[in-house]
């Protein structure tokens, strides 16, 4: 008779050695995308590299994706208002009930973006973006479910976390808000996080997070595009790409027994048409996949910078410390094709050797050696990149040249 499997641990403690308090193997077989695990201690002695004043100021910005969240204990309402906010809104919310929410904090502060090396164990294009949350206390957002996995690292403060691990819990929402709040939430599980604590929530776990003090929370999300998102796409790529000349067509046409019936053989040309525009070539099906993904969601792209430098004079610069750094919107991944390898980049594809692809897309800053390195294409891929403003020179120190 085999032996029961034992029942998976839901609270661990991290270790140097295991940040994840397991190896990545284990969490990736076990947890992801099946079961929560709280973390605990899994960034020991954690120090926040932002403040609340930080963020504040970061909502200010028109380009800051933020929102504001107050709730009304007493009648139970929920207010919800869009960034960017005026400074001087704050310093009025009062010190409960409310929080401040700002996404892609990552592509404005290198310390958050640096975060990310800790979850290398995933692929790079799966990590949608750092959203970082400041909670004064009482400070929430409702019990709600995401759609897609999220780490909840504690930066700040502490919050107690409530989630319901059961099968098939309820998941009707309120109508009366403007958010997907739940109308009903059973928490099973209770914890209070501190500073370097982390708890992962696959997709569709009903969590609800409460600020016991003020609080930053930083929530790594992943990135998990709609199935109808993925064929919306798929199929405009089609019909984009797709002649003219390929139509609808009945050679075998038979005299009809009723005019006005679509019958069987009809529905089976239709069939035969559409399959007619199938991506059958895995370069073809890989290029739409990888050009999708390393599109951005959000309103943020490089522009192209026209400084007047030559080609010469860029590389000449390389070759005197001068360094090319990605800019922050730029999401980049690589594949390997029937003949070397595709870099995807913005949703740019180009056609390199497979050594040129992975630098690249590994490298979000190139100096003047890692650039000699690149064969000939490479290097043409990188100055096509730099010209469309997805690098920006900068001198050794940071500056611009």
């Amino acid at each position: 008779m085999a032996r029961p499997r034992p029942t998976l641990p839901i609270e661990v403690d991290a270790s140097a050695q295991q940040p994840l308090g397991m190896p990545a193997a284990d969490f990736l077989r076990d947890y992801w995308q099946k079961k929560p695990l709280l973390v605990r201690n899994a960034f020991p002695g954690f120090v926040s590299p932002i403040e609340p004043e930080d963020l504040a100021g970061l909502a200010c910005e028109d380009t800051a994706l933020s929102r504001l969240i107050q709730h009304d204990r007493e009648r139970d309402a929920w207010k919800v208002r869009h960034g960017p906010f005026a400074e001087e809104e704050f310093p009025g919310l009062g010190d409960h009930d409310w929080t401040l929410l700002v996404q892609d904090v990552d592509k404005w502060d290198a310390d958050i973006a640096a975060l990310l090396s800790r979850f290398d164990f995933l692929p790079r294009w799966r990590i949608d973006d750092v959203m970082v949350s400041f909670a004064a206390t009482g400070g929430s957002v409702g019990a709600h479910v995401d759609q897609y996995d999220v780490f909840l690292l504690q930066a700040q403060g502490h919050r107690r976390w409530q989630i319901d691990t059961r099968d098939a819990p309820p998941l009707h929402f309120r109508k009366d808000v403007e958010l997907r709040l739940l109308q009903r939430f059973t928490p099973d599980h209770d914890w209070v996080l501190g500073p370097g604590d982390m708890l992962y929530l696959p997709p569709g776990v009903p969590h609800h997070g409460v600020a016991e003090d003020p609080c930053l929370t930083f929530s790594v999300g992943m990135r998990a595009p709609s199935a109808a998102e993925l064929l919306g796409d798929f199929v405009d790529t089609l019909a984009s790409e797709s002649d003219d000349g390929l139509r609808y067509a009945d050679p075998d046409l038979e005299p009809a027994r009723d005019t006005n019936e679509i019958d069987a053989a009809a529905m089976q040309r239709a069939v035969e048409a559409l399959n007619v525009l199938r991506m059958n070539d895995p370069d073809r099906l890989g290029d739409w996949f990888g050009r999708f993904v390393t599109l951005y969601r959000s309103s943020g792209e490089a522009v192209p910078a026209d400084d007047g430098r030559s080609r010469i004079e860029i590389e000449w610069d390389l070759q005197q410390g001068h360094m090319l750094h990605r800019h922050p919107w730029t999401r980049m991944a690589w594949r390997r094709a029937t003949r070397g390898a595709r870099l995807y980049a913005a949703g740019h594809v180009y056609e390199l050797p497979v050594r040129d692809a992975q630098a690249i897309a590994a490298a979000p800053v190139f100096d003047g050696t890692a650039y000699a390195k690149l064969s000939d294409r490479g290097r043409d891929a990188v100055y096509d990149l730099l010209a469309g403003g997805h690098y920006h020179l900068a001198e050794p120190d940071g500056g611009a040249p």
